[in-house]
Order: C-alpha cells, then sequence, then structure tokens
C-alpha cells in the first residue's frame, strides 16, 4: 500500500483497501499541514503516521487543538479520535470507490 492509499483509505476487506479515489486525485499531492488546515485531520495524520514522523503527528495535533477548540493531549489520543492506530501490513490490493 502506497502512502497516499493510506492517506485517503476509507476501510478494509481481508487484504484489500478501499480508497476514495475522488480525494485521492483531488488531495494526494498536498502536504500534512495542508492537508490538516483545509480539515482532513485524518488523511494528514494518516501520512505522519505512514512516515512514523512523531514531531509531524505532534504538529498535526497542535492545529487540530487550535482549529476544533478541543484539547487532544497526546498522540495515542488522536489515534482513537480517528480511529487510525498503525499502516496494515498485510493489504495487497486496493480498490478505488
Amino acid at each position: 500500500m502506497t502512502k497516499v492509499d493510506f492517506m485517503f483509505a476509507i476501510g478494509y476487506q481481508g487484504v484489500s483497501a478501499i480508497v476514495d479515489k475522488n480525494s485521492r486525485k483531488q488531495y494526494g499531492k498536498l502536504s500534512a499541514t495542508q492537508l490538516a488546515e483545509k480539515g482532513l485531520f485524518k488523511s494528514a495524520f494518516c501520512e505522519a503516521l505512514f512516515e512514523d514522523d512523531i514531531a509531524k503527528q505532534e504538529e498535526l495535533i497542535g492545529i487540530y487543538n487550535k482549529m476544533s477548540g478541543e484539547l487532544v493531549p497526546a498522540v495515542d489520543s488522536m489515534k482513537r479520535l480517528l480511529g487510525v492506530f498503525e499502516v496494515p501490513l498485510n493489504i495487497s490490493r486496493v480498490t478505488y470507490v
């Protein structure tokens, strides 16, 4: 699974990732910060998670806290909020919808 596919995955079925084709096409070239500024926090956080960039994850939490008025205290809390915990390793196919 590529980074962009992971960023725009909307679900998984067995060894297949289900990816939002339109969002991938429209927003796939934006950076994590640009995605977060547009309110696409899940995609932004997935990029930082794919790259295993803790500093970027924390930066995105700061952007989220500022824009939402909420207080997400840590990376693990953001993972729970967005429902994204790790890059799945068993994905061998991608389906675009």
